[in-house]
């Protein structure tokens, strides 16, 4: 796997998702965004509005979590709060999938609340959390079908706020799962260039990660890794 680091920058999410987050630190998160060409930043909700102002005139999206981090809340709160973010202007959702709702058997519950956010995205891109580190393979497996099969658009191994983060492991039974074309995001511990690259050969199309600067940073001095 050889990227130079301008293109290893159009993977990553650059991504803030701390409680106590300052308006200063998603200022300079959209300009870390804007100067490395990442692409897209990733906030929770109440930062959405904010961070398409830092970014207005740059190609960089702005994703916003919902159900995050725990994904246990009610379906309708999970769909009005996507009807927020995109009326704030998200372009992208990262939803928690129901976990204790998939390892109790109810994929009907969780195929109808993820086909319930991606109508409330309204054609935008929806990437579902599985948190990985808490399912076995079959659950994962599981998973990864409903999502392909609610329309949306990427698996996303982790939230990082939970047990563990991605793992090779996990992206590459995620991608064997959803197929060449589906995407696959590797979320979770990702902090620099050489882990990076190790999820984009397993099969992941984007990189969540808050250590995005210190990743293309890597990559920098060679020029290709």
């Amino acid at each position: 796997m050889s990227l130079t680091a301008a293109q290893l920058a159009a993977y990553i999410d650059h991504t803030v998702l701390k409680p106590d987050v300052s308006p200063a630190q998603i200022e300079q998160l959209c300009a870390e965004a804007r100067e490395h060409n990442f692409f897209s930043v990733c906030v929770n909700g109440s930062w959405v509005a904010a961070a398409r102002h830092f970014l207005d005139g740059s190609d960089v999206k702005v994703a916003s979590v919902v159900g995050f981090p725990l994904g246990a809340m009610s379906s309708d709160v999970k769909r009005y709060e996507t009807e927020v973010a995109i009326d704030d202007g998200a372009h992208e959702i990262d939803v928690v999938l129901n976990i204790a709702r998939l390892k109790a058997g109810d994929d009907k519950y969780v195929l109808r609340e993820l086909l319930d956010v991606v109508e409330a995205a309204d054609e935008r891109t929806v990437k579902v959390i599985l948190e990985t580190c808490l399912l076995n393979d079959e659950e994962k497996v599981r998973a990864c079908k409903l999502v392909v099969e609610s329309g949306a658009h990427l698996v996303k191994t982790s939230t990082g706020f939970s047990t563990a983060g991605a793992t090779i492991a996990d992206v590459k039974l995620m991608r064997e799962t959803v197929g060449p074309k589906f995407g696959v995001k590797a979320s979770g511990g990702v902090r620099d260039a050489q882990t990076a690259l190790a999820m984009i050969a397993a099969g992941a199309t984007r990189i969540g990660t808050s250590n995005g600067i210190a990743i293309v940073k890597g990559l920098s001095g060679g020029g290709s890794y």
